[in-house]
């Protein structure tokens, strides 16, 4: 165990929970404390159970390509929160038709979110990139 809090849902009116599930897993047995709100959830929630748990990051998934409506003004929810220095991560089928992901990343980039992964990335990734920008060492 690591002592790094995330909190992880999936965003919006989206209901897949199967990569949640797998994620959860993942992160949890990566060492992290994970707090897991599910399918549908909101911005407000993801922001309440990241103060409530002093969790040092929000993992957004979005599987059903309305992410980038869903996630828009996360960041800036975060700042008038008081935790505006939290890490953002953000991954899935996140908006809708076939936009080159470089082109998807930066608009995530510009609204405020840390790291931005395509579908189908494999846990390990995030994983490591969390470890990375928290300072964790195994």
């Amino acid at each position: 165990m690591n002592n790094k809090k995330i909190v992880l849902g999936v965003i919006g009116a989206d209901v897949h929970a199967v990569g949640n599930k797998i994620l959860a897993y993942a992160f949890d047995n990566a060492g992290f404390q994970v707090i897991n709100l599910g399918v549908m959830v909101s911005q407000e929630e993801y922001i309440k159970a990241a103060i409530e748990t002093g969790a040092d990051a929000i993992l957004v998934s979005s599987l059903y390509g309305h992410g980038e409506l869903d996630c828009r003004g996360l960041r800036e929810k975060c700042e008038e929160s008081g935790i505006g220095d939290i890490l953002l991560y953000v991954g899935g089928n996140l908006v809708v038709g076939k936009t080159p992901f470089e082109e998807v990343k930066k608009k995530f980039i510009d609204m405020g979110f840390n790291r931005v992964y395509p579908p189908g990335t494999l846990p390990d990734v995030s994983i490591r990139d969390l470890k990375n920008d928290l300072g964790v060492i195994d």
